[in-house]
C-alpha cells in the first residue's frame, strides 16, 4: 500500500518490478460511448467532476493529459472534514476515498466522456475495495455527483456497460451524492509529475498514461 514517507518508497514499492499489465478488455474503438446528455441546458464554462478509483496519482495524472481538462486536484470524499488527512485514512473508519477534483470545459469535453476515460483507462471498476495491490475502502471505485444529470449519466453507463459486458465481472462502482471534497496535503498534488520514476509510479501510474495516449489519441494533450 501507498506510503508517503518518501524514504521507504524506493524499498518499499520495489516489489512493483513487473509492470503493470491494463486491465481493458475491449479497444478503444469497440468501448461504448457514454450516453447522451439527458438535459439541453447550455454547458457552463467550467464544470467539476468528483471521482475516486484507487491511488489518487495515478488518477490524477491519467486527467492532467485529457483535453479539455483545465485543472485538477487531489483529496478526500465521503468523510468529515476533521478525519481528511492522509494518515487517517488507512484503517477503514474515515469513510473517506482518495479522490480527484477535475475540472473541465463542457465545451470541449463531457462529463460522459470524462467517464469513459474513468471506466476504460484510469482504474478497474470492478474490484470491490481495492486496485491492485492498494487495499482498503480508501481505494474504492466511487463517482461523486453533483447534481442529477451526473448521477444519471453515471447510472446510464454502469447499465450500459454491465449490459454490454464490457467487463468479465460487474462493475461495483458507487454513485453518491458529493457531501464535500477536502483537497489533500500539499506534497500529494500533482505528485505523478515531480516523481515519474519512483518504482510506484513508473510500473503502477505511468502505464496508464500510456493506455490513454494509445486508447484516444485525439483526447490526449
Amino acid at each position: 500500500m501507498r506510503i508517503p514517507n518518501f524514504s521507504r518508497l524506493a524499498g518499499t514499492r520495489a516489489l512493483f518490478a513487473v509492470p503493470l499489465l491494463t486491465f481493458g478488455l475491449m479497444a478503444a474503438s469497440s468501448f461504448p460511448d457514454p450516453p447522451a446528455a439527458t438535459t439541453g441546458a447550455p454547458a457552463a464554462k467550467k464544470a467539476v467532476a468528483i471521482l475516486a478509483g484507487g491511488c489518487f496519482w495515478g488518477m490524477e495524472g491519467v486527467f492532467e493529459h485529457v483535453k479539455g481538462v483545465v485543472d485538477t486536484q487531489v483529496g478526500y470524499s465521503g468523510g468529515s472534514k476533521e478525519t481528511a488527512h492522509y494518515e487517517m485514512l488507512h484503517g477503514d473508519k474515515t469513510g473517506h476515498a482518495e479522490a480527484i477534483k477535475v475540472t473541465y470545459d463542457p465545451a470541449k469535453i463531457s462529463y460522459g466522456q470524462l467517464l469513459k476515460i474513468y471506466f476504460s483507462v484510469a482504474h478497474d471498476p470492478t474490484t470491490l475495495n481495492r486496485q491492485h495491490y492498494d487495499v482498503g475502502t480508501q481505494y474504492r471505485s466511487a463517482i461523486f455527483y453533483g447534481d442529477d444529470e451526473q448521477k444519471q449519466t453515471a447510472e446510464a453507463y454502469i447499465h450500459q456497460l454491465n449490459a454490454a459486458k464490457v467487463f468479465k465481472d460487474p462493475i461495483v462502482t458507487q454513485v453518491v451524492p458529493l457531501k464535500a471534497f477536502y483537497p489533500a496535503e500539499a506534497y500529494h498534488q500533482h505528485y505523478l509529475d515531480g516523481h515519474p520514476d519512483e518504482p510506484y509510479i513508473a510500473h503502477m501510474d505511468m502505464p496508464l498514461i500510456q493506455d490513454l495516449k494509445k486508447k484516444y489519441p485525439e483526447m490526449y494533450k
